[in-house]
């Protein structure tokens, strides 16, 4: 099984185009707050979304309209999230219906999505007045345009596109990205948004999704706050000229394994950008009973304030990281656990069998003092593994988050 890294983030696949402009959302007019993908055909469409009980209004448009498994365009506006207000239903249905309008479509074959400030008023005439330039502008060069129409606090634009082969068929899948803050396990407030041209039926798409969150965006975590309007949605064309995915087989697999290695890039891109961050942190968790308690132990070191502040001080704290475990309620030996920092400088063991060992502060130091870094945890108590991603908790955190809306 064969990935290469191309060019074109959302608009690699074949028949897709994107676009982002400056609508008038946002009061700096050097930033873009408007974004669309567009599909030339109609393509198989699948969703996941928030598990917050307040929801922004594009959510509840986005379902009812891809409840038929399609849709051929997806727009997305920054600055504004469109949650709690009291016409955000209206706002999100009118402005799929302009949209619509401008592409020749039905309002019920366009995705519409939202991120920004929750509880702002929203009005409808920057959407009437940048829908017809944004469509105008459409291109399969609009990639970057694309990300940066969805990016709010986030610092780098976040997108990636790869190429895989099925039934002899090139396929390609991109997706692009935004998220920096607001985000934790079972979804956060990113925005993520993938494309292919690989011919899968909308069931099998739904299937793959569902599936693939569980171990890429549900093992993220910034600041442990869940967010109202996060999405994640994947088309799928068929141009590719595949034979269709109607089940599980190779093909599916294939299939699977390029939407992960998607999704855990932007994973990490998410989290190396996280609001005031400095390191992306990995907790790699090896020799777990079962999946389950391994994915409960990596989200609960990823999770710990307490951890990511030390790894902003560079500080090998290793008791916060054997805290974390102690209370994530997950069953293990405490007595077993071995624990590693590790970065391009190196590994350093700092506790066997549930206990300090001697080691260099210096070593462990320089090692800490990296822009990535994996805490290595092994739990020699089974076979199952599992990796969550998340940062380190710095001043800027507290400085973005003290005056985000003002």
């Amino acid at each position: 099984m064969e990935f290469k890294i191309i060019e074109g983030g959302v608009c690699a696949a074949k028949g897709f185009k994107a676009n982002g402009i400056h609508c008038g959302i946002r009061k700096n007019k050097t930033k873009k707050d408007l974004s669309l993908i567009y599909s030339e055909v109609p393509a198989c469409t699948a969703a996941v979304y928030t598990t917050n009980l307040v929801k922004g209004a594009p959510l509840t448009v986005t379902k009812n309209h891809i409840a038929n498994g399609y849709a051929q365009a997806v727009i997305c506006n920054s600055g504004n999230a469109n949650t709690c207000n009291a016409n955000g239903i209206q706002i999100a249905e009118e402005t799929c219906e302009l949209l619509a309008s401008e592409l020749g479509l039905k309002a019920e074959d366009i995705v519409v999505a939202s991120t920004g400030v929750i509880g702002q008023q929203m009005d409808i005439t920057p959407f009437k007045n940048g829908i017809p330039e944004l469509v105008k502008g459409l291109s399969t060069e609009g990639n970057q345009a694309a990300v940066e129409g969805i990016m709010t606090t986030d610092t780098k634009p976040k997108s990636i596109s790869l190429s895989f082969e099925i039934d002899g068929k090139e396929c390609k899948i991109g997706g692009i990205a935004k998220g920096s803050g607001m985000i934790h396990p079972n979804m956060a407030t990113m925005l993520v948004f993938i494309t292919t041209d690989c011919a899968i039926s909308s069931k099998m798409l739904q299937k793959a999704l569902s599936t693939d969150v569980k171990s890429s965006f549900n093992m993220l975590s910034v600041d442990g706050d869940t967010s109202t309007n996060d999405c994640v949605t994947v088309m799928a064309n068929g141009l590719a000229g595949n034979q269709v995915i109607c089940e599980e087989g190779k093909n599916f697999d294939i299939f699977m394994k390029a939407l992960n290695t998607i999704t855990v890039s932007l994973c990490k891109m998410i989290a190396g950008d996280g609001e005031g961050a400095t390191k992306l942190l990995e907790c790699k968790v090896s020799n777990a009973k079962t999946l389950e308690i391994a994915k409960t132990v990596a989200k609960s070191v990823i999770c710990s304030s307490l951890t990511k502040a030390a790894m902003f001080g560079a500080d090998a704290n290793w008791g916060r990281v054997l805290c974390a475990i102690g209370y994530s309620k997950a069953m293990v030996d405490v007595n077993k656990i071995d624990v590693k920092f590790v970065s391009p400088k190196g590994e350093i063991l700092v506790c066997k069998n549930g206990a300090g060992v001697d080691f260099s502060e210096e070593k462990a130091k320089e090692i800490l003092l990296e822009t990535e870094i994996t805490i290595d945890v092994d739990l020699k108590d089974g076979e199952f593994a599992s990796k969550a991603w998340g940062c380190d908790l710095t001043y800027d955190y507290v400085k973005i988050n003290g005056d985000y809306r003002t």
